[in-house]
């Protein structure tokens, strides 16, 4: 993966969407936030140009008038537009009829998102999750382009593996997406035994989740010191984090710090990070961020494709936590729901509420019990340790009492050695 490709200064970009029967503050929050994800792939919108169409057009998508006045606009603008970015996905041919006629890269939102991935993942898995997602999304938008495949690598919308990676041969491309999902079903192994492990020692797991940017990565380094890179980005973190923490009753806890979803959200990513993503359908508790700081309507609508891609996943069942992070930066009057808990993830307000919280649920179903083990078994005593909370340890002439406090999948294995409950 080349991700060293930024030029010294930002590459000009114009901004581009269809309005079929999105209403003007819609259409206007969305190319807000592909001008967000542009920046984040490190370019910058110098013009926004949005085309009323009942239908798109087959072969340019915002028709031949538009076309011809963009390209106008792009060829007397003062400076070089190296770039024309689509809030809408784009067909192979209509990527190619467009940079024939405008006579500069032409990407959609699917592909900056990529972009953006590629640039961020860092672990081999991530990186192998993004090559395949790339191979996936982009070898039928180049194949057959006309275009030199040396742009690849080059700029923004072009991240993904270079040309030595991505040959015109279809049957090589079939290859290397099979090779690379081999070597992810091996990572995809170990993943699951560490899952299997955590499961058997008892201790429940919280998927930290939400849209891009909620702060996710802030509040897990604020309760951990997970170290995690934490910046005001869209996809500053893509690879997963788990860190243990300690509740205020004594309880243990996994948090995992889970990639960012956002709206649109490419399928073939869906799919290429479904082991990571499947972290939430394992947890125990979904702690599911909001940004406090944003308009009401915008958080309805990112709470709306949290919501949606977590039944997607399979977790809406799970016992969820609402957040609403940054009240440091909300604005005094906007509205905050009576079932969700107000906090800081930079100053730490309000956080011991979301502790005491996470306390509550992961004690709910558990059993104190009193263990008695004989002399010939005492070797037993270092499972009740590993599996459940100890809470008093008397020694008797008989043998040993233990109390401690477990669940039910934890009881099961003491059954046995149960004095009193």
């Amino acid at each position: 993966m080349n991700l060293d490709i930024f030029k010294s200064e930002k590459i000009k970009a114009v901004l581009v969407s269809v309005n079929e029967d999105m209403t003007e503050q819609q259409i206007s929050s969305s190319l807000d936030e592909l001008e967000r994800l542009l920046e984040t792939a490190g370019g910058t919108a110098v013009a926004r140009v949005i085309q009323n169409r009942t239908s798109p057009d087959k072969a340019t998508y915002i028709g031949s008038g538009k076309v011809k006045e963009l390209a106008e606009f792009i060829k007397s603008y003062e400076e070089e537009i190296g770039l024309v970015v689509f809030d809408n996905e784009l067909t192979p041919s209509q990527i190619k009829n467009l940079e024939n006629e405008l006579e500069t890269s032409v990407i959609d939102r699917s592909m900056l998102i990529l972009d953006i991935f590629a640039l961020h993942a860092t672990t081999g898995e991530g990186k192998l999750q993004v090559e395949i997602a790339c191979l996936r999304y982009t070898a039928p938008r180049l194949m057959g382009k006309g275009l030199q495949l040396s742009r690849l690598g080059g700029g923004i919308g072009t991240r993904g593996p270079g040309e030595s990676k991505l040959e015109s041969d279809r049957r090589h491309l079939k290859r290397r997406i099979y090779a690379l999902s081999e070597e992810l079903q091996e990572i995809d192994k170990v993943r699951s035994v560490k899952r299997a492990s955590r499961e058997k020692s008892g201790i429940k797991t919280a998927a930290i989740i939400g849209y891009t940017n909620a702060g996710k990565s802030t509040l897990l380094n604020y309760l951990t010191d997970a170290g995690i890179l934490a910046e005001d980005k869209l996809f500053a973190t893509l690879d997963p984090t788990t860190r243990k923490l300690t509740l205020p009753s004594g309880n243990e806890i996994l948090l995992t710090d889970t990639v960012g979803f956002i709206d649109r959200l490419p399928t073939h990513l869906v799919k290429a990070f479904k082991s990571t993503l499947d972290e939430l359908k394992y947890a125990d508790i979904i702690v599911n961020m909001t940004d406090a700081a944003e308009p009401d309507n915008e958080r309805l609508k990112k709470r709306a494709v949290t919501e949606k891609l977590v039944e997607e996943l399979g977790a809406k069942d799970k016992p969820q936590i609402l957040v609403y992070n940054k009240i440091d930066k909300a604005v005094e009057g906007e509205f905050i729901p009576n079932d969700a808990l107000a906090i800081s993830a930079i100053d730490g307000t309000g956080v011991d509420k979301l502790l005491i919280k996470l306390d509550e649920i992961i004690s709910d179903g558990k059993k104190v019990l009193q263990l008695f083990f004989s002399h010939t078994v005492q070797s037993k005593i270092s499972d009740v340790y590993r599996l459940a909370r100890v809470i008093n340890t008397e020694y008797t002439d008989d043998g040993t009492i233990v109390t401690a406090e477990c669940d039910t999948r934890a009881e099961g294995s003491f059954k046995e050695f149960i004095f009193k409950t």
